[in-house]
């Protein structure tokens, strides 16, 4: 009997010091912004042409035993591997989700939209998406709640100093804006390549600055990926394996350097916040040159998909052909990367060198 009472003492200690640790170590929330990179499944609930609500997307999602949720992978997405990591007891739950109330809350919220960009005009093609403002919009909301469900004081002290607030985007504003002739050629006729990226750091400085007078502190930006090297444009380019667009990655390198301007300017005059780098560019490039070294066999075909020599052209869905070794493609879609290629990003983030996450990684944000 004082045995079982002993053991039964021991068993809540232990729970108890589980719950503090998970309270000390864990992330209060992420709050994810961005694009179809990140999205975990607002789009279901949208009409919109850009959905990843149907098979075979989430085929090695096992929370779900393999049904698709809307993420644009086979798998999980890197928010969801670096909200794992960081001890987040569940997955940032989607805004126009039916669950997103409550305490739910409070272990973040995903924002991103599939076809969402910084500029309102991106991912028009896609008829409904939602873009970084509105996404902006939608956090003011979850705001709002958190101040009701923890009181004013302590939902400040949540969200300044628990969460992490995570921004991908800026792939479609090239993608489906700029370098789309059929939506875009009137403004590409008016705007050179300048005008178009001065637009995006105009736009991005002041959502960020909004986030920032939302209480937002901890922010990590992650900038456009090599997009000249996915295998839709690839594909439509008619290039070889180891080509990529030099116009498309000429652009991303060019916004790239104006947000790292961007990310500077605003450490210095929003006080007490933290910009971190991610530096996705150059992970991804990395990945793609080197995919054999990280136990890939293609970097430069789609495992799902159908059109051309990478399998580029028509997006993941019921009747694309598909590959049977998932983990061994950087390239789940024509845009999009693997689960596999998404836990290799994710632990650069996580744990990475300066090449790749600067001033510090995300477990040292997580701790600040």
């Amino acid at each position: 009997m004082a045995m079982q009472y002993y053991n039964t003492l021991a068993l809540l200690f232990s729970l108890l010091y589980h719950c503090v640790a998970a309270e000390q170590d864990g992330l209060g929330a992420s709050f994810i912004f961005g694009d179809s990179l990140v999205d975990a499944g607002n789009n279901n609930y949208l009409s919109t042409l850009s959905k990843a609500n149907i098979p075979p997307n989430g085929i090695d999602f096992k929370a779900t035993g393999g049904n698709p949720t809307g993420r644009y992978t086979n798998g999980r997405t890197i928010g969801d591997i670096v909200g794992e990591e960081l001890g987040q007891p569940n997955y940032a739950v989607p805004f126009l989700a039916p669950n997103a109330t409550g305490k739910a809350l409070l272990y973040g919220v995903n924002y991103a939209s599939g076809g969402g960009g910084i500029l309102n005009a991106t991912g028009r093609i896609f008829v409904n998406r939602i873009g970084m403002d509105v996404q902006i919009d939608y956090f003011s909301i979850t705001r709002k709640e958190i101040d009701k469900l923890l009181g004013k004081a302590k939902a400040r002290e949540h969200i300044m100093k628990k969460s992490i607030f995570s921004i991908t985007v800026g792939a479609n504003d090239f993608l489906n804006n700029y370098l789309l002739p059929v939506l875009s050629v009137g403004a590409r006729i008016s705007q050179s390549p300048d005008a178009f990226i001065d637009d995006m750091i105009t736009h991005f400085r002041s959502q960020l600055t909004r986030l920032y007078q939302l209480d937002a502190r901890k922010f990590v930006i992650g900038n456009v990926g090599p997009i000249g090297c996915i295998p839709y444009q690839k594909t439509i380019n008619q290039l070889n394996e180891d080509e990529c667009v030099d116009l498309a990655n000429k652009l991303a390198r060019q916004y790239n350097a104006r947000l790292k301007d961007l990310l500077a300017e605003l450490t210095d005059n929003l006080p007490g916040a933290t910009f971190v780098h991610a530096n996705v560019y150059d992970s991804v490039a990395e990945l793609i040159k080197n995919y054999k070294n990280h136990g890939f066999v293609t970097a430069s075909k789609a495992c799902c998909g159908n059109g051309g020599q990478f399998a580029g052209i028509i997006p993941c869905g019921p009747t694309s052909s598909m590959c049977s070794d998932r983990d061994k493609h950087v390239f789940w879609d024509p845009y999009h990367p693997s689960e596999a290629a998404n836990l290799i990003l994710a632990k650069q983030l996580l744990d990475g060198d300066k090449r790749y996450i600067s001033p510090m990684n995300l477990r040292q944000l997580r701790d600040l």
